[in-house]
């Protein structure tokens, strides 16, 4: 990673489940979910308007053709990185007003905030921010389904190394020995500290100790009255 990408390589890659389907244009596309990159900016640089922030430099509304309006929005990002100031700016641009294909007319009050909002993530993709979608890796259908097997197999859980496992194992099983009825195995059993417990062990462990539970359990007297 040369120094000069650094930021860029940081941020670049954006996870699956935070994009989507571009809708209402006239061409097609992925585009990053607004707020994750606002999230995102705050875990690089730290707190909104402390490690990074923006401002609306200027907003207008433009005319267009057959009088429809857009607005405009110019929009400065800024940010500390390793110890120095950064600043980028972008606009955004919402029609405001307009005739739908029905021949009815319509006014986006929302359009201020959109047009900022459109600012904001061109302003932030300078930096890196959504690099992937930008320089159009997320058309590449290898590329995504590849980032999704990642995702996939980061989200499994850790299984512990076989030391690890080992000395776990030992624990529950003295646990559960500790019991000296059915029924009080049985709740130990179901108990949910135990269950987080046997979950992190290998799933061929769960099944030894499982079975070791059922043996243990017949050679127990139903209740107390019994062990008595």
């Amino acid at each position: 990673m040369s120094s000069n990408l650094a930021l860029w390589e940081a941020v670049e890659r954006t996870p699956t489940e935070h994009t989507k389907a571009i809708t209402g244009k006239a061409y097609q596309g992925t585009s990053p979910k607004p707020h994750y990159l606002v999230h995102k900016a705050t875990e690089t640089f730290g707190p909104c308007g402390i490690g990074w922030g923006f401002t609306v430099a200027n907003e207008r509304i433009e005319e267009g053709a057959d009088g429809e309006k857009m607005h405009i929005a110019h929009v400065r990002v800024w940010f500390k990185w390793n110890g120095e100031r950064g600043e980028v700016e972008h606009i955004g641009g919402t029609q405001f007003s307009g005739k739908r294909r029905n021949g009815s007319f319509f006014t986006d009050e929302d359009a201020p905030k959109k047009s900022v909002t459109d600012a904001l993530v061109k302003a932030l993709s300078m930096i890196g921010f959504a690099g992937d979608i930008f320089m159009g890796r997320y058309d590449d259908s290898k590329y995504v389904n590849e980032l999704r097997a990642e995702e996939h197999k980061a989200a499994q859980p850790v299984q512990p190394k076989n030391e690890e496992a080992r000395k776990h194992y030992s624990s529950l099983e003295a646990s559960m020995r500790k019991n000296k009825t059915r029924a009080d195995l049985t709740s130990w059993w179901k108990d949910g500290e135990c269950i987080q417990k046997r979950n992190q062990l290998p799933k061929d462990w769960q099944t030894n100790l499982h079975n070791s539970f059922k043996e243990y359990g017949l050679s127990l007297p139903v209740d107390n009255k019994d062990a008595a």
